[in-house]
């Protein structure tokens, strides 16, 4: 990958007009969030709410019944992007499901996956072109997390920028090769990241990886 700091478009993967949407910008890297439904992995960052009709996120609702985007769809179209997959829920199943669908598709490129359950990430990183990624939300799954990478073997980290100084920074890049920090929505929260030594930047906001993407 680029030695420059990556841009990574965050939720881009979760709908075709969003993969679109990054190629065009030139990204680095496409996120996804991974979801085992009912035997079917679908991309989408929404939750299902049990038996009720709907899928949520806060003050987000959609209806249960409109079209899912599938998790071989979007792998499908998106030939020649690098993704980074985030496994969502805390279970290996969805793991050993993705580890199913990229034997069956034949897919061999490098594939970033990243989750908070990292047993599932465990799981996919025996794939020979995985390059695992540890997220952090909180002080102790970081605890955890700075622990775990003395170890090695793990690609990156993914961290809130809430978590990060250019002192964990620096101890993170002394054992893995991206530390990648959420959410960089505006320009003086990318300037501030890059500051402290992060060397990979995940945005919602076009504008932003624009200009990550203009800096090189």
């Amino acid at each position: 990958m680029n030695s420059s700091p990556l841009a990574v478009a965050h939720r881009a993967g979760n709908s075709l007009a969003g993969l679109r949407g990054a190629n065009e910008l030139g990204v680095d890297v496409i996120e996804c969030d991974v979801h085992e439904y009912r035997g079917r992995l679908e991309v989408r960052h929404l939750k299902t709410a049990g038996p009720l009709p709907f899928l949520w996120d806060r003050w987000e609702l959609a209806s249960a019944s409109a079209p899912r985007l599938g998790l071989d769809e979007l792998l499908a179209a998106g030939t020649g992007a690098t993704f980074m997959l985030d496994l969502k829920g805390r279970r290996t199943a969805a793991a050993r499901a993705v580890t199913e669908l990229l034997h069956e598709s034949g897919h061999d490129q490098p594939l970033l996956v990243c989750g908070r359950y990292w047993p599932a990430v465990d799981e996919l990183a025996q794939l020979p072109y995985v390059r695992p990624v540890l997220s952090a939300r909180n002080r102790v799954e970081l605890a955890r997390l700075l622990t775990r990478i003395r170890g090695g073997s793990v690609h990156g980290v993914s961290v809130h920028r809430s978590l990060l100084d250019s002192t964990v920074v620096a101890s993170m890049l002394d054992h893995v090769e991206v530390v990648m920090t959420w959410p960089i929505n505006d320009l003086a929260s990318l300037e501030g990241t890059l500051a402290i030594g992060v060397n990979a930047v995940i945005s919602d906001e076009p504008s932003v990886l624009a200009a990550l993407l203009a800096a090189r």
